[in-house]
């Protein structure tokens, strides 16, 4: 068993935020993840710009240079790992969670690494910064489990001239939508809203709204899709059966946070939100020493947090946690 003051599950650019806050009170945490720094943003598409402008991406007060206003992902895989390097973060990378119990007014945490090998940790804090991208939201209909389809996009290339349906209307649908279609697939997007969201980035919506006028791209509103064959996609508008054929399919229909997990370690949930119960001013949750930071906090609402405003939240950890640290000690 191997004892720590502070352990942080994820090494995102939010749980590295509240590791930077603690170390300004001589707190050095350990960092636990599955895969590496910032490895959420490692799974993004290949050539992802980022909403924020680099400033808002910062962390630490360690700049941000980026050579575009809006920087692309492998300007921020760059930047967080100088981050790590810069600030000696302690970081057990390629461990994956498997077990999270309080006993004794302590956490023991249990970890698998890459070659199966059990690792058992007892810390006095714990803070849960995993996010949400490992946990898509399936789509539970016939089909949905096939090879052909997928959650994440990565690039383009190997969907050219392959007809690929894509479900979603929010900013990755529409990213993978225009990704492929600049490598020449043959893209339909289907949602179920009526029309584009309103949270799409401003910057691509003119382009992609221009394909579907000129019959570039084909779009399909109010659709509800209900089924997944090998070489098409079923779905209902206005009650009617329609069929799309395709190849591939990418449904981008978003993410969730680990709620059978923060459940297990008796955080209060609401399940019509998925947001855990917290104190808004030190993101402590119901439990005495548990806290949660980054879009952890949204539940299903993964818009409401990103790494703009979700890298504060260490502040409040840190500054919490050594308040407490000071009285008892």
């Amino acid at each position: 068993m191997i004892d720590e003051d502070v352990i942080i599950l994820g090494c995102g650019p939010c749980g590295m935020s509240v590791a930077l806050e603690l170390k300004k009170y001589q707190i050095n945490p350990l960092i636990i993840e599955k895969g590496n720094v910032v490895n959420t943003i490692h799974s993004y598409p290949t050539h992802q710009t980022f909403f924020s402008s680099s400033e808002k991406l910062e962390i630490g007060d360690v700049p941000f240079i980026s050579t575009r206003h809006k920087p692309v992902r492998n300007e921020a895989l760059a930047y967080y790992r100088e981050v790590a390097k810069r600030n000696n973060l302690r970081i057990n990378a390629f461990e994956t969670v498997t077990e999270a119990t309080k006993e004794n007014n302590e956490f023991i945490v249990e970890t698998t690494n890459q070659f199966g090998k059990t690792i058992k940790y007892k810390t006095k804090h714990l803070i849960i910064a995993t996010g949400y991208h490992d946990q898509p939201n399936y789509l539970n209909i016939p089909g949905s489990e096939l090879p052909h389809v997928n959650h994440y996009f990565k690039e383009a290339h190997p969907y050219y001239n392959q007809k690929v349906v894509v479900i979603g209307g929010r900013n990755s649908a529409i990213d993978t939508a225009l990704e492929l279609y600049h490598a020449h697939a043959k893209v339909t997007l289907l949602y179920r809203g009526p029309d584009y969201s309103k949270s799409i980035k401003p910057w691509i919506l003119p382009e992609f709204a221009s394909l579907v006028k000129h019959n570039k791209v084909k779009a399909r509103f109010n659709a509800e899709v209900i089924e997944i064959d090998q070489d098409k996609i079923s779905y209902v508008i206005d009650n009617e059966v329609m069929h799309e054929p395709a190849d591939f399919v990418f449904a981008m229909t978003g993410y969730h946070p680990q709620i059978e997990f923060l459940q297990s370690l008796n955080i209060i949930v609401d399940l019509h939100t998925g947001r855990p119960k917290y104190n808004e001013d030190t993101y402590e949750t119901n439990i005495k020493n548990l806290y949660v930071a980054g879009v952890v906090i949204s539940g299903f609402d993964g818009n409401e947090t990103f790494i703009e405003n979700g890298r504060y939240h260490g502040k409040h950890i840190a500054k919490n946690i050594h308040a407490n640290e000071e009285i008892e000690g």
